[in-house]
């Protein structure tokens, strides 16, 4: 029987039978236009003065191609601002390597407008990336009038940002950084480059694969707060290894080069740089101590103090440094210790409000009380308070008031999101309280006077308003087309399930949903579907929009139930939860992951405990290769998408940060989390899923495992995406994935 004809055939009635239970959905119309989700508005962005909202929107033709929307506030209607074809007309998009992994590094999705910001404190222009050019957008009255700033059709202008008076703009090109005056009066403004050191290994102003990557730092330079200076981070990549990928299309197969570092392997040589915009003094450099292996974030204070932030290799150690004076001298506010890892520094505010040794405070968070909390921090002595305490960790700053701050935090037990308004003498209430089980989070204009406020619930796609925080009037929600009624009439309900943890203690966050297929025995068990990714920093189980929710419909008319589990060591709970990797992978998370399955069955009685089969992508990839090779496996079948196996393979700051460095080559952690030398074990059917274009988990790692299952006789399946990257993009790719999925689960899971 074809894939085809599987997905709507219904077995002959037989007494007694489960009714109907809903409509039909398959996966032909889950990948085809208009979107089931409708076109949602995207990268949404409040103007600096608070007069209108901006957001990315898919075309009508294609909903992978963005166009710029705006619309101006309190109450405007939503208009078209630009689209792909106002700026090139029909010229097609052009990316250089760099570019595109570039937007891999911010999973950047769809194509045509794929960034913009908005530049200076008022509401007239905005900037836009496009083809290699830059393009700047002003809005007047007679409509939007774009101007093209650059004119290279050989090297692109990457990561554009203004200064804040909007005089100004700064960029990278050809390695180097480049500063363009934004006159009014000049046709084409000319530009001067401020560094001359770029090359193939050096460059001025980009964040290096690892920063993008692993501490998602996407810019290189920061302007000063009077316009006249850059801080800007030089990167050498002279030393990191060179990796070369084979692209295999179907047509033809390129060479690419990537730096890029293995554990144990040398990282690109980052050196800290105070550049003068007039070039009229020489670069400035900011020492810091050789520990200083990476900087995840830096900029500068109101004062005009520029600081970093610098984590040791062991990312055991994260410190605060500013540099003051005419000689730019180092001096340590804070250092932060963790005997685990330090989690990168998101919310380092200075707080005008509240002074402590004469100027202002600094906002910190800190997971030393146990959880994610506020703290305040004297800039001068060093000195902490503790401010929040919440029952839940605090998720991030949002912006800052006069009585107090706007954040995000986690509830019922990091399966909710709130926005909090907290008070300086830490007392915080939710803004809006309303139903739970909800996700909700905000992003705020540069006065704190309006919230880009967007709330989505299981099964509901996102809904974005700005709501003016000092009004009682209602929001002004962002228009999108609405959802197809299909969505809603095929969400799934969800049962939460009480799962405990291999430890016998710690409870696990859990969804199921039942099979719905029409014609089934009553009585009759069925086979299960287990989505888990495993790893640290995601979460798979939230009341929250999942953009695979008419996946797990379709799944569940084949005959699939379908468990959504978060394992020991992933993300929105606390501090030791959260460190259930340290120094292994493969140990908690597939205790608790074999845990949770042999538990189902005693849970769901109907559950077939012989026919589980588990999905990942990526560490749930791993997880689910790991899963496989392993003799105690509950497991019947299992599909590992773009699974690291030798995890001396990936990258340094990530594996190193909960693995170790490894010595003498490969320490006992590696050795341990290592699938190669687990291949003997596999007993069940294993489908292996991969791009060959994964600048991420880089292709040699399916080819190494495809090697020793090979090597040890065993019979297992693969399918590879030719010129794919780490994310399977593409609505026929995606299809055909998803079929393929499908056809694996029914053929080794069915009876």
């Amino acid at each position: 029987m074809t894939l085809a004809s599987a997905a709507w055939a219904v077995p002959a009635r037989t007494a007694p039978v489960r009714p109907p239970t809903g409509p039909a959905i398959s996966l032909e119309r889950i990948h085809s236009e208009p979107p089931l989700a409708g076109r949602l508005p995207r990268a949404p962005e409040l103007s600096p003065a608070g007069g209108w909202v901006t957001y990315l929107r898919a075309s009508e033709q294609d909903s992978e191609v963005n166009e710029l929307w705006g619309q101006t506030l309190p109450d405007g209607q939503p208009q078209r601002l630009v689209s792909v074809s106002d700026l090139i007309g029909a010229q097609s998009v052009r990316l250089t390597e760099a570019e595109k992994m570039a937007l891999e590094r911010r999973r950047v999705q769809g194509r045509g407008i794929t960034g913009y910001q908005w530049c200076g404190k008022d509401d007239r222009r905005l900037i836009l990336p496009l083809s290699g050019d830059l393009y700047l957008v002003e809005l007047t009255a007679a409509g939007p009038r774009s101007q093209r700033l650059t004119f290279d059709d050989k090297e692109p202008e990457r990561d554009p940002v203004c200064d804040a008076a909007g005089q100004q703009i700064a960029y990278v090109k050809g390695g180097d950084l480049w500063v363009q005056s934004l006159d009014a009066g000049a046709a084409t403004p000319a530009a001067r480059r401020l560094s001359q050191s770029g090359s193939e290994t050096r460059s001025t102003g980009l964040a290096e694969f690892i920063a993008a990557e692993e501490f998602g730092r996407q810019r290189g330079f920061w302007w000063s707060p009077d316009g006249q200076r850059i801080l800007a981070l030089e990167v050498d990549e002279s030393q990191v290894p060179l990796k070369t990928r084979s692209q295999i299309f179907a047509d033809r197969m390129a060479m690419t080069s990537q730096r890029y570092p293995g554990a144990g392997e040398r990282n690109a040589t980052v050196r800290a740089l105070v550049l003068d915009v007039s070039a009229q003094a020489p670069a400035q450099v900011l020492s810091l101590p050789p520990e200083a292996e990476y900087i995840p974030r830096a900029g500068w204070f109101a004062d005009g103090t520029p600081w970093l932030q610098w984590f040791t290799r062991d990312q055991k150690q994260l410190s605060l440094v500013e540099f003051s004076g005419p000689q730019a001298q180092a001096r340590t506010v804070l250092v932060e210790r963790d005997p685990a890892w330090v989690e990168v520094q998101e919310d380092l505010r200075e707080l005008p409000t509240q002074l402590r040794s004469g100027k202002p405070a600094l906002l910190w968070t800190s997971e030393s009380s146990g959880r994610a909390q506020f703290w305040l921090v004297d800039r001068v002595s060093g000195e902490r308070q503790q401010l929040s305490h919440q029952a839940e960790p605090v998720a991030r700053l949002i912006c800052q008031r006069e009585q107090g701050l706007v954040f995000s935090g986690a509830t019922e037990r990091g399966r909710g999101r709130e926005i909090f308004e907290l008070n300086w003498q830490g007392q915080a209430r939710i803004l809006q309280p309303g139903e739970a089980r909800r996700w909700r989070d905000a992003r705020a204009d540069q006065g704190c006077r309006h919230l880009l406020l967007t709330e989505s619930r299981w099964g509901q796609v996102p809904r974005t308003q700005v709501l003016a925080l000092d009004s009682q009037q209602p929001g002004l929600s962002l228009k999108g087309d609405a959802p197809d009624p299909l969505l809603a009439a095929i969400t799934p309900q969800v049962q939460v399930l009480d799962i405990v943890a291999a430890d016998g203690k710690t409870a696990l966050n859990a969804f199921y949903l039942p099979p719905l297929k029409a014609g089934a025995k009553l009585g009759r068990r069925h086979p299960v579907i287990v989505k888990a990714y495993g790893g640290p920093g995601a979460a798979t189980v939230g009341w929250r929009w999942s953009g695979d929710t008419a996946l797990l419909a379709f799944l569940q008319r084949q005959g699939f139930g379908v468990l959504l589990l978060d394992t020991r060591g992933m993300n929105h709970r606390d501090r030791a939860f959260t460190r259930a990797h340290a120094e292994g992978f493969g140990k908690a998370e597939l205790a608790d992951l074999f845990a949770a399955v042999r538990q189902l069955s005693q849970l769901v009685p109907s559950v077939d405990p012989a026919r589980i089969g588990f999905t990942g992508w990526s560490y749930g990839g791993y997880l689910a290769a790991r899963a496989m090779l392993d003799a105690d496996t509950p497991f019947a079948a299992a599909i590992a998408g773009a699974p690291p196996t030798d995890w001396m393979l990936y990258d340094t700051a990530y594996t190193e940060r909960y693995l170790g460095l490894p010595e003498s080559g490969r320490a006992k952690p590696y050795a341990e989390a290592n699938l190669i030398s687990r291949a003997s074990l596999l007993q069940k059917p294993l489908m292996l899923v991969h791009g060959t274009a994964d600048d991420n988990v880089l292709f040699e790692n399916s080819l190494r495992l495809i090697d020793a299952l090979q090597n040890e006789g065993k019979l297992f399946e693969t399918v590879i995406y030719p010129g794919r990257a780490h994310g399977i993009s593409g609505k026929k790719s995606r299809l055909h994935l998803d079929r393929t999925q499908t056809d694996f689960f029914i053929r080794h899971l069915k009876p």
